[in-house]
C-alpha cells in the first residue's frame, strides 16, 4: 500500500482505507455480513474482478477482513470483517451523513442496490415518538424492496417485503431516500415521482438525523 508518510492518525487511516473502492467494500461487508466474492462484486457495480481481488488482499493484509472456507453446500470462500474492520462503521455512518447534502439528484449513470435502500434509514433516521405504537413502512424503489420498522425509540430495516405495512413508499431512489433522510420534503418527493399507500401520518414518527447537515 502507498503511504502518505505522515505521523497523523487521519493520514495513517487513509494509508489503509483511502484507495478507491476500499471503503465501499467495507460498506458491503457491513451490510451483507460474511459474503462471497460474487456477492461483493454484485454489490459494487463497476469494479473489475482483478481490482476487487487486489483490494480484498490488501484489506486482509491490513487485518480489516478475514477469509473463511464455508462448508458444503456453500463450499466457497467467505469474506468477513474483523473487529478492526467492524470498528469502521461509525466512520462510514458519519461520512454517509455528511454526504446526504449531495443526494438531491440521481445521475443517469448511477446504479442502485436493495441493500442501500435498507441501510440508509437505519443509519440516518431516528424514532421521533418512542412511546407510540410500533409501525412498519414498506420501501420500494428501482426494483429494490426494504422494510423499515420503527418503535420503542429504535429504527431498524432489512431487505424484503412486509406482509401488512402501515405505509408504502414507492418511487425513485432520490424521492424515497430523500424524503426519509430529510434532504427533500413530501411535496418535493411527490414531484419526483413518490407514490404512497396507507397511513401517511406514520412519517411523523421519523426524524431525519441528517436534516441539519443537509439543510441550509
Amino acid at each position: 500500500m502507498r503511504s502518505y508518510d505522515q505521523y497523523c492518525s487521519i493520514a495513517r487511516a487513509l494509508d489503509v482505507v483511502g484507495d478507491r473502492w476500499t471503503l465501499l467494500i467495507v460498506r458491503e461487508l457491513l451490510l451483507q455480513g460474511p459474503a462471497r466474492f460474487t456477492d461483493l462484486k454484485n454489490g459494487l457495480p463497476g469494479i473489475a474482478a482483478n481490482l476487487l481481488s487486489t483490494r480484498l488482499r490488501e484489506l486482509e493484509q491490513a487485518e480489516l477482513i478475514s477469509r473463511d472456507d464455508a462448508p458444503p453446500p456453500v463450499a466457497t470462500t467467505l469474506y468477513r470483517l474483523t473487529e478492526t474492520g467492524l470498528a469502521l462503521e461509525p466512520a462510514l455512518q458519519a461520512l454517509g451523513l455528511w454526504g446526504l447534502r449531495f443526494m438531491t439528484s440521481v445521475r443517469p449513470e448511477d446504479t442502485f442496490r436493495a441493500q442501500w435502500l435498507a441501510y440508509a434509514p437505519e443509519w440516518f433516521v431516528a424514532d421521533n415518538a418512542p412511546d407510540a405504537p410500533p409501525a412498519t413502512i414498506q420501501l420500494s424503489s428501482a426494483d429494490a424492496h426494504a422494510v423499515l420498522e420503527v418503535g420503542a425509540g429504535r429504527v431498524s430495516s432489512h431487505t424484503g417485503a412486509a406482509p401488512d405495512p402501515d405505509l408504502v413508499l414507492d418511487g425513485p431512489p432520490h424521492a424515497v431516500l430523500g424524503l426519509l433522510t430529510g434532504v427533500i420534503d413530501f411535496e418535493q418527493a411527490t414531484q419526483l415521482g413518490l407514490a404512497t399507500r396507507g397511513r401517511r401520518e406514520v412519517l411523523t414518527r421519523l426524524r431525519p438525523i441528517g436534516r441539519a447537515a443537509g439543510s441550509p
